[in-house]
């Protein structure tokens, strides 16, 4: 089995979140729904983790020094 990509265990988080606060679940399945869903989160911000690094890296400059430029511009920060 591949590894899922972001998108799809962001999508599968977002389905979680979405079945455990309906109240709907047992208890045991709302824990097993939980526990997978911390995992889902912890692959999400590892993945995030990684493209920062390596963003931060192609944005160095020539002389090795990490040019500092927000992400956002103030005019697109509200999508």
């Amino acid at each position: 089995m591949s590894k899922k990509t972001f998108e799809q265990s962001l999508k599968q988080l977002e389905q979680i979140v979405d079945e455990l606060e309906s109240g709907d679940l047992p208890l045991e399945k709302a824990l097993t729904k939980f526990e997978e869903g911390v995992k889902l989160s912890r692959s999400c911000t590892s993945t995030l983790d990684e493209i920062e690094r390596k963003i931060s890296i192609l944005l160095k400059n020539p002389s090795g020094e990490r040019d500092e430029k927000p992400f956002f511009s103030d005019e697109s920060e509200e999508l």
